[in-house]
């Protein structure tokens, strides 16, 4: 298996993906990742997946991604989405994310639904949260320095997002095959009423509940987790 570091362009700003490189005629998935991650931190995952062809992207102010001044409200994460869909010529392709990416999964899944064969959504609701006014220092000097994680996102990234980003509702109808990923302890972000949320969107969706996880299911469930998305490919 090889996976090939590559840039689409966005405008001015260079956005960084990961993409293994498969002649398989599995339907590709591409990965958003969540609000700090890197796509470095999905190559577990798309090496299992293997010999699908994946693709995982590192959003704006994230890991190898460019880091621009302003532009970090939704849209301008959608764009990132598209970017690296023409880059990499994804026509018809199965959608994952988690946590924030979500958000921009969804937004980019309502504007372009021919393309998206399915959605995997892990433990977020379906809407784009504005982040309260303490939010990004908090986040900054209680989790990211502390974690060192600085480098996955950029502190200028955490304000863009803090200072740019509004509330919208991302509900859409999706009769395409949706799964739920979510957590069942405390912490977990999707409730019963964000999974009404999702059965409206698609009446006859899959669910699957991590008994063991809250947020973070890869850190506490990453076998079945893995196995789960695996088998809700199938061949498609």
């Amino acid at each position: 298996m090889v996976i090939e570091s590559r840039f689409a362009l966005n405008g001015d700003l260079r956005i960084h993906y990961l993409e293994t490189v498969s002649a398989s005629p599995l339907t590709p998935v591409l990965l958003c990742p969540g609000l700090s991650e890197t796509a470095e931190e999905y190559e577990e995952l798309i090496a299992y997946l293997w010999p699908r062809r994946c693709a995982v992207l590192s959003f704006r102010g994230r890991g190898l991604s460019d880091t621009p001044a302003a532009g970090y409200d939704l849209k301008e994460h959608v764009s990132d989405i598209e970017s690296v869909v023409k880059d990499a010529a994804l026509h018809r392709f199965h959608l994952f994310a988690y946590s924030r990416g979500v958000s921009y999964a969804l937004g980019f899944a309502r504007a372009n639904m021919a393309s998206v064969e399915s959605i995997m959504v892990q433990d977020y609701p379906a809407q784009h949260k504005m982040m309260p006014p303490e939010w990004a220092e908090e986040y900054i000097n209680d989790y990211l320095i502390p974690y060192g994680r600085t480098g996955n996102i950029r502190p200028e990234a955490v304000r863009g997002i803090q200072r740019e980003s509004r509330q919208a509702d991302l509900r859409f109808s999706f009769p395409r095959r949706l799964l739920i990923l979510r957590g069942m302890l405390e912490g977990s972000l999707i409730s019963e009423q964000d999974m009404d949320v999702y059965r409206e969107m698609n009446p006859g969706l899959d669910e699957h509940c991590f008994y063991e996880s809250a947020h973070s299911i890869r850190s506490t469930e990453k076998a079945l987790l893995f196995q789960t998305i695996k088998q809700f490919l199938g061949n498609a």
